[in-house]
C-alpha cells in the first residue's frame, strides 16, 4: 500500500521561523489574531495573546484595526490548506506573520500567495516560558506536549509538529493552577496525542493526571486525544487515574476505521479488538462516561467490506460524539502517490457514516432524557444562557444567568442531539 517513491518527509525547510526575540518587532502594536484547527493551536494563540499583552500590544478585532495581523494555521486536509491560502493571500497586504503547521510543511506555498513573517512553535514556546502568566478565562486550554510518537502513514501534522517534547509536570501543573486561580472552570489538556506524554522523559500520564487532580478548585479537567496505541501500555494505571474528583469521565479515543488491514494502511498500530478493549475497560469502572472517536472514510484501498467493518464498529461501541473525515491525500505523506477514491466515493461514504452516528446519538441520549444529574458551569453562551458540563462531560444549555463555576443538580428536558436543555433543580 505504501509507495517508496515520495518525498523524505522529515526534511523540513531550514531558515524559515522567527525566534522569540523576534516576537519583539511586536510591541507597543495593535495586532489581530485568526485561528484555525485543533485546540493545540488555539493554545499556541492563548500563549501569544499573553505574550503580545506582556509586551504593551493592543489585540485588535479585526484585521483592519490592526497594524498586524497572524493567522495561525492548519493543514490537517486538503480543504483546510485551500481555506488557508485564500486567506493569506486576501491578507497579504497587511503586515502578516504566519504560525501554526503550515509554515514546517508548506513554506512554498504560503510564499505563492503572500510574503508573511514566520511565527515557530518553539519561538511562542520559549517566550512563553519568559513571562509565565497564563490568559483568563472560563476555559483553560494547557499544552502537555509537542509532536508526537506516531506512525501514521497520511498525517502531515506529525512533520510539522515533529517528534514528541513533553513539558515538565512542574510547568504543565503550574499552568492548570493559573488557569483555576484566573477563574477557569474547565481545563482542557491538549497536545497532538495526550497519553503519549512522558514517553520522551521516562514519564506517564497517568502519573500527570494524579498531579494535575491534586490542584485545588472548582473546577474539571477534560482530557484530550489519546492514541490507542499509546493508551494500551498504561491502560490500567489510566483508568485508575480518571477517578480523581477533578477529571471529566470522557474520552476522546480516535479509532479511524473498524478494519484491522486499513488500520494496518493508516500505521496505527493497534487492532480494533485493542480499541474495543479499551472502551471496555474505560466503561466498566465509569458507566457515565461519554465515549468520542474519529473515523476516515474513503481510505486509499478501503473496500465496500471495509466500510462496513467501520460502521459496525460504531453500533457497537455506541460512541457519544464520531468526528467523519474524508481521506485528504497530504504531500510528503507515505501514500501520497496511493490511488485516491473518487470524490463522489467519499461523500457517499461520510454521508452514510453520519446518518449512523446520528442514530447512535438518539439511542444514547435517549438514555439520559429525563434523568437528574450534577452540572458545573463552564461558561457563557449569551445573556441568560450558560453551558455547563455534567461528570460524564454532557454538554448541558440552561437558559438561566449563573456565574462560571456554578455547581447544582439538573434535569434534561431536551435533546438536542450535541447538547442537552436542562432546568436546574432549586
Amino acid at each position: 500500500m505504501i509507495s517508496r517513491h515520495t518525498p523524505d518527509p522529515r526534511k523540513r525547510p531550514k531558515g524559515l521561523a522567527s525566534g522569540p526575540d523576534e516576537l519583539d518587532r511586536l510591541r507597543s502594536r495593535r495586532v489581530f489574531i485568526e485561528t484555525y484547527g485543533c485546540r493545540y493551536n488555539f493554545g499556541d494563540t492563548a500563549k501569544l495573546v499573553e505574550i503580545l499583552r506582556d509586551q504593551g500590544c493592543t489585540i485588535a478585532c479585526c484585521p483592519e484595526d490592526a497594524d498586524a495581523v497572524i493567522v495561525n494555521t492548519c493543514t490537517v486536509v486538503g480543504s483546510t490548506e485551500r481555506r488557508m491560502l485564500r486567506r493569506l493571500s486576501a491578507l497579504r497586504d497587511h503586515e502578516l506573520w504566519v504560525a501554526g503547521c503550515m509554515p514546517a510543511v508548506q513554506r512554498d506555498a504560503i510564499f505563492t500567495v503572500c510574503t508573511p513573517s514566520i511565527i515557530s512553535p518553539e519561538a511562542i514556546y520559549e517566550r512563553y516560558r519568559q513571562i509565565g502568566t497564563m490568559a483568563p478565562g472560563s476555559i483553560g486550554i494547557v499544552q502537555l506536549s509537542q509532536g508526537c510518537t506516531g506512525t501514521c502513514t497520511y498525517c502531515l501534522t506529525r512533520f510539522a509538529r515533529g517528534p514528541i517534547r513533553s513539558f515538565s509536570a512542574e510547568e504543565i501543573c503550574g499552568q492548570v493552577r493559573a488557569s483555576v486561580q484566573a477563574g477557569a472552570a474547565e481545563i482542557q489538556l491538549t497536545a497532538q496525542d495526550v497519553s503519549a506524554w512522558g514517553s520522551d522523559t521516562n514519564n506517564s500520564l497517568p502519573a500527570l493526571l494524579a498531579a494535575i487532580d491534586a490542584v485545588p478548585g472548582r473546577h474539571r479537567v477534560r482530557v484530550g486525544m489519546m492514541n490507542p496505541a499509546t493508551v494500551l501500555p498504561v491502560l490500567d494505571e489510566l483508568v485508575d487515574a480518571f477517578a480523581g474528583d477533578h477529571i471529566f469521565r470522557f474520552i476522546h479515543l480516535p479509532v479511524q476505521s473498524g478494519s484491522d488491514a486499513v488500520l494496518g494502511w493508516m500505521g496505527r498500530r493497534y487492532t480494533v479488538a485493542e480499541f474495543e478493549e479499551i472502551v471496555a475497560a474505560f466503561r466498566k469502572r465509569f458507566t457515565e462516561i461519554t465515549i468520542a472517536t474519529d473515523m476516515i472514510v474513503g481510505f486509499p484501498g478501503e473496500t465496500e467490506e471495509d466500510f462496513s467493518a467501520s460502521l459496525a464498529l460504531l453500533r457497537r461501541v455506541q460512541p457519544g460524539k464520531v468526528n467523519v473525515t474524508r481521506y485528504s491525500r497530504r504531500p510528503f505523506t507515505p501514500i501520497a502517490s496511493e490511488k485516491d477514491f473518487p470524490d463522489s466515493v467519499k461523500k457517499d461514504r461520510s454521508r452514510h457514516m453520519e446518518d449512523c452516528a446520528g442514530e447512535i446519538y438518539a439511542k444514547v441520549n435517549a438514555k439520559y432524557l429525563g434523568t437528574e444529574v450534577p452540572f458545573l458551569v463552564t461558561e457563557t453562551v449569551r445573556e441568560g444562557s450558560v453551558m455547563a458540563r455534567s461528570p460524564g462531560y454532557l454538554g448541558i444549555v440552561i437558559n438561566e444567568d449563573l456565574p462560571v463555576g456554578s455547581e447544582g443538580r439538573v434535569i434534561l428536558k431536551k435533546d438536542r442531539k450535541y447538547f442537552f436543555i436542562g432546568k436546574r433543580v432549586a
